[in-house]
């Protein structure tokens, strides 16, 4: 037989996604993968259980619900100020997972360049290289994951046709500043670049900090392709909707390749989720209260228990530095940590271009009594690995 695809050749699984499975395998409390063990709000859901005898049941309008498209509009009027066309400036995707793929490929042709900050949520490398694209990695540099505004020059003198930013980042919390925005947008426009957004965490900062859309700043509206989801907003990962939002030149092909990828998202979902779209904004002031709370609790045990971390300004991950363990494969010490402490984590090198293996991720969207459990099995790690012979 013929061989297989190269540009795929080298792909391994997502490591997130497996550290799950490798959770599950050995009882332990799964804070690697990023989703909730509470329950989405309950309007939402009791929509749902209405939708399941009422409808719809067929394929909706494949760039999104009419209804679902004009809530989600005002909703991000009413945060970003920015005035956007539900009929020519969103497309409806299955997931930002999808979104940042149909994003990718309306924008670059094979061969074109893509700057990727490092650390990285896995799926921009495989986005860019299922694109033909190549990936350029600039490096974000602990603790507060800044950028070298020189560094990020040089990346884009290369001709870059796009750049991806996920703000509040994932795996590391940052939220980007204003000023960090501005260095990054001036870039763009001097270099006639796209800025292709992730932004799922949106609503979920800590005080201080503020998220800022990139597409608000100077000259960035019409060269900004915003990527979203509802997943963590409305804790509804498992319903896969998600969005673009961009000018209408851009929509136009956005369409046109969400269609062949999925044809359109699930009907009944989107008119259930129109309800979160359209709750007031005590919702969101309680949803960041809410992680506030989780971020407090969790990474306050994890200082307790004399851990080193990176705090995070969103999101709602936490990067534990796992140096004191003397560990040189990252991903063999979260294989020991779920089967021998009972708590799953993320490889830190799954994330980063650089050589790193002194990192793991985990994450806190879960309920009290889950973070109480998984901190009460990390008092117990430093025991556990004295005995461990160092098997990872």
């Amino acid at each position: 037989m013929k061989p297989l695809s190269e540009r795929t050749a080298n792909f391994s699984d997502s490591v997130i996604r497996r550290m799950t499975r490798v959770s599950n395998q050995y009882d332990a409390i799964n804070l690697s993968q990023g989703f909730p063990d509470f329950n989405p709000p309950k309007e939402i859901t009791d929509r749902l259980a209405n939708l399941a005898g009422e409808g719809p049941h067929q394929y909706a309008l494949t760039w999104g619900a009419e209804n679902f498209r004009y809530a989600l509009a005002k909703k991000q009027e009413q945060f970003s100020g920015m005035k956007i066309n539900p009929d020519t400036e969103i497309v409806v995707t299955c997931g930002s997972t999808e979104a940042m793929m149909a994003a990718m490929m309306t924008v670059t042709n094979p061969g074109d360049k893509v700057i990727i900050f490092s650390p990285f949520y896995e799926n921009y490398g495989a986005d860019v290289i299922l694109s033909g694209a190549e990936p350029i990695y600039v490096p974000l540099k602990p603790p507060t994951f800044s950028f070298d505004a020189n560094e990020l020059e040089d990346a884009f003198k290369k001709g870059v046709k796009a750049l991806i930013l996920c703000n509040p980042s994932n795996p590391c919390g940052k939220v980007f500043t204003y000023d960090e925005l501005k260095i990054i947008a001036d870039l763009a426009i001097k270099y006639d670049t796209y800025v292709i957004t992730d932004e799922v965490y949106e609503h979920i900062i800590y005080e201080p900090n503020k998220h800022i859309y990139m597409a608000t700043l100077p000259g960035m509206r019409e060269r900004t392709i915003i990527c979203s989801s509802l997943s963590k907003t409305y804790s509804i990962t498992g319903w896969r909707l998600g969005y673009v939002i961009a000018n209408p030149v851009v929509i136009e092909r956005v369409k046109k390749v969400h269609d062949f990828l999925t044809v359109g998202a699930a009907a009944p979902l989107m008119e259930a989720a129109v309800v979160g779209l359209n709750f007031g904004e005590e919702y969101y002031k309680e949803l960041q209260k809410h992680y506030a709370q989780k971020k407090e609790l969790f990474v306050g045990g994890l200082a307790d228990l004399k851990l080193n971390y990176t705090d995070p300004q969103g999101a709602y991950y936490v990067l534990v530095d796992v140096s004191e363990f003397n560990v040189k494969d990252d991903v063999r010490f979260c294989e020991w940590l779920a089967r021998e402490v009972g708590v799953g984590a993320v490889p830190g090198s799954s994330f980063f271009k650089e050589e790193v293996n002194h990192l793991i991720r985990l994450h806190f969207a879960k309920k009290d009594e889950t973070l109480i459990g998984a901190l009460d099995r990390l008092s117990n790690i430093r025991n556990k690995a004295l005995n461990s012979n160092g098997y990872y």
